[in-house]
């Protein structure tokens, strides 16, 4: 079941995607050689403490993090800890926000100085592939039209798409319907409707598609050992288009 947000309820999930936005634009500012995924996942928490939020992931079904910190073949969903960046790594972090009771979700991934022109491809690629899904979060589109805009600006690249994780349904719940495959056909699936928000989030590999479970029950790594990157925005469905509630890439 969808369900849908009022003007209102919209307004209050972006005042929790105003506070993720301003944490990830600091994160970024953090991320270089020599800092570990903990220290990010520490500065994360306490900013977003610090606005009078709280941090979605932390607790949640166990998870210990504040932030998922995901390096290189590390896809989504890793647990802060020692690991050192390192030059020409790239590392994909995944933030929500809870505020007043209401979720926002978003991810990026930010290269660690100069990384190697395939690196920068699965960004751009990547990256590009989430405007492309937003774009198509409007009222008489389908969730197909999102999911076949993602896959194709992927897959044009020969890059790789992976078909077991999706993106959500988001609100008072950090996962909520629909689920948000990002692959599919144009005019298929759910109909988008005003007061609809979708936290999408295309996640992608540089070589095949699979994926692997980690042996701590939370990473998920691209079975090849291949780079990944994964991209994120909580997005609603308004009467003058998709709006955008957590825009990282504004001050870019």
């Amino acid at each position: 079941m969808i369900i849908r947000k009022t003007p209102e309820q919209i307004e209050k999930m972006a005042a929790a995607g105003r506070i993720l936005t301003r944490c990830l634009q600091m994160l970024a500012t953090k991320v270089r050689a020599g800092v570990t995924t903990a220290e990010l996942d520490e500065a994360a928490e306490k900013f977003i403490r610090s606005q009078g939020a709280e941090p979605a992931f932390k607790g949640y079904r166990g998870f210990p993090g504040s932030i998922c910190a995901s390096p290189n073949s590390l896809v989504v969903h890793g647990i802060p800890g020692p690991y050192e960046l390192k030059r020409g790594d790239v590392i994909s972090i995944d933030v929500g926000v809870i505020n007043e009771g209401w979720v926002a979700d978003a991810a990026i991934t930010v290269p660690v100085g100069k990384v190697d022109p395939e690196a920068d491809k699965l960004l751009e690629v990547t990256r590009a592939a989430l405007f492309a899904g937003a774009e198509q979060v409007q009222s008489g589109n389908h969730l197909g039209d999102v999911s076949s805009a993602i896959q194709r600006a992927v897959e044009d690249e020969g890059l790789s798409i992976i078909r077991t994780l999706v993106g959500h349904g988001i609100g008072r719940e950090m996962h909520e319907d629909p689920q948000v495959p990002n692959f599919g056909e144009p005019g298929k699936g759910p109909l988008l409707e005003e007061g609809t928000v979708l936290a999408i989030e295309p996640m992608v590999n540089v070589g095949g598609p699979l994926v692997r479970m980690g042996d701590d029950g939370w990473a998920v790594y691209s079975e090849d050992g291949s780079l990944a990157a994964h991209f994120e925005f909580t997005v609603a469905v308004t009467p003058e288009g998709p709006r955008i509630l957590t825009p990282w890439h504004e001050d870019d």
